[in-house]
């Protein structure tokens, strides 16, 4: 049974608080130091603080191992960007998005340019799209006179991807998109790619206009189809003509189907392709292009779309770690200083106003370096020390119940839920994951079998990390167990 369902259950926690502490912190437990050895991962490379929960009180952590050393986090970095939201732009903060027009509608001919105007939804889709297109068609427009301008100047520059090299190998996965305030679709194309004994036969859905697969550099192998990625290569989008194609490299299971979003389509492209199609469908018609602009002065909103409130979408981001709405979350910090501050960008504007919070609470910052504010970054940094900091104080805000809610259960959901399936943390933690290729991280909060409730942070940071995953898992494991008994 899930121990942490309601907030009130770590509020609770001050009786913790009359526990006696120990004098001295302890010395990494047992097994974790066994996991460590395992892995063939020495102890210096791992930091942990475990500490009563205290609603935000100075609590004397009872394990502290290297704590004040800053360490690179993984996507435990989405911790502090939530917190920094829910307390600055509050729970109910959210986005939209909205068709514009400064032209006339003559009969059911709209005389100019239709706007298509990003304000950080990132659950807009393409669903969402067609509800939007569907409310001006209602509205008696069917055919469009004009270029579609899209409008995706919320943020500072427009586009933060153009130019920007590749994080990693896999550019065109999900996880390596660098958003925008449209983020339609989260800028990937929908594939089904399903192949028999012989061939691959590609698709997109919807199929667009003036785009073609070709598979034809992509072998078939022998391995189960789970094993789909084991030889994939990145794709090569290309220009023929007027044609966009997108060439598959690498090899693909035999007789297996697969369906996957990918980034091959520059989302300027892929815009315009999807309001194009998916206008035509309705019955509409359309001949001009899209321009990426802001929006006219003037211009009246014909159909808007609300997205859910922050306080809601958290759950997605933080249990699936989605690196991209992290990073919309933390550029919306930055821009209400964008007017007085002209020249600077919405991300630097981000950083400056999440640490200006950071300072604001009195939270120890030597060695904090903020970058994205969703761990995807070779540059940012926190101890465990103040990752743990971060999570007391958590406590302490009305919006705690959002926060905690948020976070991964071991064995139940989100990135945790084929972990720690068996033992006492199953059901009994909410802890975010951070991973990078040098970095394994857990931190969040662990209630025991003898009901105390405990905050926990832990980082490993060397090119071995991933070895290291069990001993995260021992630690947290070890908690949850009991096995930190008060003094008598």
């Amino acid at each position: 049974m899930l121990r942490l369902t309601l907030i009130t259950s770590f509020l609770a926690v001050l009786q913790a608080c009359t526990l006696p502490l120990q004098p001295a912190t302890q010395g990494l437990p047992e097994p974790v130091l066994a996991a460590l050895q395992k892995a063939q991962v020495p102890p210096e490379h791992m930091a942990v603080v475990v500490e009563p929960a205290s609603a935000g009180s100075a609590a004397a952590p009872r394990l502290a191992h290297r704590a004040a050393l800053p360490m690179q986090p993984g996507s435990t970095m989405k911790l502090l960007t939530s917190a920094v939201a829910l307390d600055t732009l509050g729970a109910q903060h959210r986005g939209h998005t909205a068709l514009l027009s400064a032209a006339p509608l003559q009969g059911d001919v709209l005389m100019g340019e239709l706007v298509l105007q990003g304000g950080a939804d990132p659950e807009f889709g393409i669903p969402q799209l067609w509800a939007l297109l569907q409310e001006l068609r209602f509205q008696g427009v069917r055919e469009l006179r004009g270029n579609l301008i899209v409008d995706r100047t919320l943020y500072r520059p427009a586009r933060m991807d153009v130019g920007v090299p590749p994080f990693d190998s896999g550019p065109e996965f999900e996880y390596n998109v660098i958003p925008d305030a449209l983020h339609l679709n989260a800028s990937l194309l929908p594939l089904a790619l399903r192949s028999d004994a012989h061939r691959l036969n590609v698709r997109s859905w919807p199929e667009l206009p003036g785009l073609r697969f070709d598979a034809s550099a992509m072998a078939l192998s022998p391995r189960p189809c789970r094993e789909w990625g084991a030889l994939w290569q990145t794709p090569i989008t290309e220009m023929q003509g007027n044609e966009t194609v997108v060439r598959l490299r690498g090899e693909f299971p035999a007789d297996c189907e697969r369906r996957m979003s990918l980034q091959v389509l520059d989302r300027q492209a892929l815009t315009e392709r999807l309001v194009r199609v998916l206008w035509q469908q309705m019955g509409g018609t359309w001949v001009g292009a899209a321009v990426e602009a802001p929006a006219p002065s003037g211009a009246r909103v014909l159909a808007r779309r609300e997205a859910r409130p922050w306080g809601e979408l958290l759950r997605h981001l933080n249990k699936a770690s989605d690196n991209a709405w992290s990073r919309i979350l933390f550029l919306n910090l930055g821009v209400a200083g964008m007017a007085a501050q002209p020249q600077a960008s919405t991300l630097e504007l981000a950083r400056e106003r999440a640490m200006q919070w950071w300072l604001a609470q009195g939270l120890p910052a030597d060695g904090l370096v903020l970058d994205n504010g969703s761990g995807l970054s070779r540059t940012e940094r926190i101890s465990a020390q103040q990752m743990a900091a971060l999570l007391q104080w958590v406590l302490t805000r009305q919006w705690a119940s959002d926060f905690v809610m948020s976070l991964p259960v071991p064995g139940v959901d989100g990135t945790l839920r084929r972990r720690m399936a068996d033992g006492p943390a199953h059901g009994r933690a909410r802890l975010k994951t951070g991973t990078l290729s040098n970095t394994r991280a857990l931190a969040g909060y662990v209630t025991d079998v003898h009901g105390r409730q405990w905050v926990l942070a832990a980082m490993v940071n060397t090119a071995e990390a991933g070895r290291a995953t069990p001993a995260l898992d021992a630690l947290v494991q070890w908690v949850a167990s009991g096995a930190m008994q008060p003094l008598p």
